[in-house]
């Protein structure tokens, strides 16, 4: 395989899977939002060469086409997607009102459910007019524990990724013909820049009591798991959705 592209590059889990997978000898396009700073750091120290910043807002499927498009022309050709991007937001149904509550729903939505899709579809659309096919190819998408266990105060996240790991199981079943494998991790609660003023604050150690190992994940502990997944030899893992939490929520 030859390259890879990381939506939510930047920084945290997509930072460590794209290491992990530059690492296996991957060239990887870091894709960020708007920081494009922060992806040039992440790449300026990814081991190897032939790496590539790529910009745009999933919530924007003209921005979506764009920074598929710009990440095969950096790359030659992208064999693995991993669609990490996402956004999480607090609005706990009895304190917010309903012009904030649509609001949160079409921003989460457009993002964590439709920016994935689209996404997925650019890039096996690449996949179908490249010479050699799309035979082999990894989609790899970043779902959640909170699909599962619920999202009290994030309801739209919770249920956004449960519809990302819904789509990964119909497009296991749909892609199959076609060579690709299709599959997605639910990380639980994850030790990132984001999540640091949490951990250290007054619920720091009820999260991590959650699990018996007492802590959380690492973006490593899930970078690990996508990196494996992208490998030829995981191709019968197709529809998994695997869980990353643990043991703090078993099903």
């Amino acid at each position: 395989m030859s390259g890879a592209l990381v939506t939510g590059g930047a920084r945290g889990v997509g930072a460590a899977v794209a290491r992990a997978l530059a690492g296996a000898g991957l060239r990887v396009a870091v894709h960020a939002r708007a920081d494009v700073a922060a992806a040039e750091a992440v790449v300026k120290a990814l081991p190897g060469d032939g790496h590539a910043v790529v910009s745009g807002d999933l919530a924007d499927p003209e921005a979506v086409a764009a920074f598929v498009a710009e990440a095969v022309a950096a790359l030659g050709d992208v064999d693995v997607l991993v669609n990490n991007a996402g956004i999480y937001t607090e609005h706990p149904l009895p304190t917010t009102s309903y012009a904030e509550w649509i609001a949160e729903w079409r921003r989460t939505t457009d993002v964590n459910v439709l920016g994935v899709a689209n996404t997925t579809w650019c890039f096996v659309d690449h996949l179908r007019a490249r010479s050699r096919g799309p035979e082999g190819a990894r989609i790899i998408t970043v779902g959640s524990r909170g699909a599962y266990r619920g999202e009290p105060t994030a309801p739209a996240y919770g249920a956004s990724k449960a519809a990302v790991h819904s789509l990964t199981q119909s497009l296991a079943v749909s892609l199959a013909p076609l060579g690709v494998a299709v599959t997605a991790v639910a990380p639980g609660f994850v030790d990132t820049d984001m999540t640091s003023d949490i951990l250290a604050g007054e619920r720091g150690d009820a999260i991590r009591a959650q699990s018996p190992f007492n802590r959380v994940a690492t973006p490593d502990d899930v970078a690990s798991a996508v990196a494996w997944l992208a490998t030829p030899g995981a191709g019968w893992a197709s529809g998994a959705v695997i869980d990353l939490n643990g043991a703090s929520h078993l099903r």
